[in-house]
């Protein structure tokens, strides 16, 4: 069954420009017999309670609820897996593995929790990790820093 929650629409003028960052639904997909295979391309967030293959690009929130099995590449901004997920994930922002989760497979973020309980098999890339050996990110050996403030006191 394929459900869809909306959120409250702005009453204001000018609150609903299409600059809000926060997702307004959640797609849900459940079915404990339900099984999905292919490539899904999401602008806002879902919910998943049955089982999905293939690929899945998810412009917001990525959940993978108690019931549900991923077995699929993934690009998303957040993702919550409280079900079982096999794949490579890249996500912008956070990752969460809940205390029923089951992960394996290799993930990219910025940040990843793995609560007391769930599991993880794979390995971590942190995104921003690349910026500072790409020079965004001044690099200074402690000598040459202490040098250059002798310099500047002169």
């Amino acid at each position: 069954m394929l459900g869809r929650k909306e959120a409250p629409k702005p009453t204001s003028p000018g609150e609903g420009n299409g600059h809000n960052p926060n997702p307004v639904s959640l797609l849900t997909v459940v079915g404990e017999t339900a099984k999905m295979e292919g490539k899904f391309e999401i602008a806002d967030s879902i919910q998943i309670e049955c089982e999905v293959g293939g690929e899945l690009v998810v412009g917001g929130k990525l959940v993978i609820g108690e019931k549900g099995v991923v077995h699929a590449n993934v690009q998303t901004v957040d993702a919550i897996i409280m079900g079982h997920y096999d794949g490579n994930m890249v996500a912008t922002g956070n990752v969460e593995i809940a205390a029923t989760g089951r992960v394996s497979g290799n993930i990219q973020t910025d940040s990843l929790v793995i609560s007391k309980g769930g599991f993880f098999n794979g390995n971590v890339t942190k995104i921003n990790e690349d910026s500072a050996v790409n020079g965004t990110s001044p690099v200074y050996l402690i000598d040459d820093k202490r040098l250059d403030q002798q310099l500047m006191q002169r």
